[in-house]
């Protein structure tokens, strides 16, 4: 997959990893105060609860959260796509 630099779309001034795939590209500091909800189910607080810099690096990581912190839930296959992406990440750490 081929991945280039991009200036955040909101700040205009970090740039950001992005692919072709991602249209509306936003740094972490744009979106952390969309990512500091409560969770209070125990099984979300697990699974949410891995390393910061994950979330710093990947905007996928991010945009789930704040899903599930907006609506309150996620499907079987958003659960599963994010322990895949978070297991990527161990394995290259």
């Amino acid at each position: 997959m081929v991945r280039y630099k991009q200036l955040c779309s909101r700040c205009k001034k970090k740039y950001i990893v992005v692919s072709r795939r991602e249209r509306y590209a936003l740094c972490y500091d744009c979106q952390k105060k969309l990512l500091s909800g409560k969770i209070k189910d125990p099984k979300m607080k697990k699974l949410f609860k891995i390393p910061e810099e994950y979330y710093k690096e990947n905007l996928f990581l991010r945009n789930i959260k704040i899903y599930y912190l907006k609506y309150g839930e996620l499907s079987e296959r958003q659960i599963a796509a994010f322990k895949k992406t978070v297991d990527s990440f161990k394995k290259e750490k």
